[in-house]
């Protein structure tokens, strides 16, 4: 008599291969392990605890910055002066000592400082917790001065007269205006004549910048350099600067004994007075 269809495992559940079935997940079992805690939702009575707690806070707070005298200006300090000492910019800043801190208006200190002392180009007005202000100042430096009643007004970069000096500054080129009458004066106005020669100026490499000594402007297209050694340049007008100097370079090196040079038109220099 035949056998069974299908012969059974000796290990109940067994599959064809040996293996026992995974067991199905049972209905509701947890994924994740379970906390030794619950999160449960303030009651009426935590919500208003936190409340007063947060409003004592940020009442501690506004009378610890406005009301307190811990966080209070008690000292000024200035750095990065050249010319300046650090006691003129700390006095001309006028900053308000005992005042609190965190209500110091530092744009107008820095507007304060630039309008009492012409020769900051720039300060940085820093509180430094919990009761100092710091001054970092950048002063302007001249690139041309201008003779002026005896004396020498400085002039910089921008071509912004700042400062009043008794003395040239060593090394400092001296710039003359001597449009007059010139169509170009009404053009243009002084301060746009006093940038084209300070852009000349600082154009120049150092190398020749040492050797100018001065920054003749007759008309915005007419500047002039007069060099050491009785030497003088016609420069034209302030385009084409960094050519212009390289022309001017090789010409003082090829002709040394020269005494004019004309570099207002760089393709077609000419040189006169060996």
């Amino acid at each position: 008599m035949a056998g069974p269809t299908a012969a059974r495992s000796g290990t109940k559940g067994a599959s064809a291969s040996g293996r026992a079935p995974a067991e199905p997940a049972r209905a509701g079992r947890r994924l994740w392990p379970r906390l030794p805690f619950r999160f449960r939702r303030p009651g009426r009575r935590g919500l208003i605890i936190t409340l007063i707690l947060a409003l004592l806070l940020g009442g501690f707070a506004v009378w610890a910055l406005y009301g307190s005298n811990w966080l209070r200006v008690s000292g000024v300090k200035a750095s990065g002066t050249r010319v300046l000492t650090l006691g003129e910019v700390v006095e001309a800043a006028d900053a308000p000592l005992r005042s609190p801190l965190v209500s110091v208006d530092t744009d107008a200190i820095a507007a304060r400082l630039r309008h009492r002392l012409p020769r900051i180009k720039s300060v940085d007005v820093v509180r430094s917790w919990p009761h100092t202000i710091v001054l970092k100042v950048t002063e302007r430096e001249p690139e041309l001065v201008m003779p002026e009643g005896g004396k020498y007004v400085e002039v910089d970069a921008e071509g912004v007269r700042f400062a009043t000096v008794p003395a040239p500054p060593k090394g400092v080129p001296a710039l003359q205006l001597a449009a007059g009458d010139a169509p170009s004066l009404d053009r243009f106005g002084p301060a746009r004549l006093r940038r084209a020669a300070v852009e000349v100026a600082s154009g120049l490499p150092k190398t020749l910048h040492n050797e100018v000594k001065a920054v003749r402007v007759t008309s915005y297209d007419a500047i002039t350099l007069e060099l050491v050694g009785k030497r003088t340049v016609v420069w034209g007008s302030s385009e084409h600067g960094p050519r212009k100097a390289a022309v001017l370079a090789a010409l003082l090196k090829a002709a040394r004994d020269a005494h004019h040079f004309d570099v207002s038109v760089p393709s077609a220099p000419a040189v006169s007075g060996s």
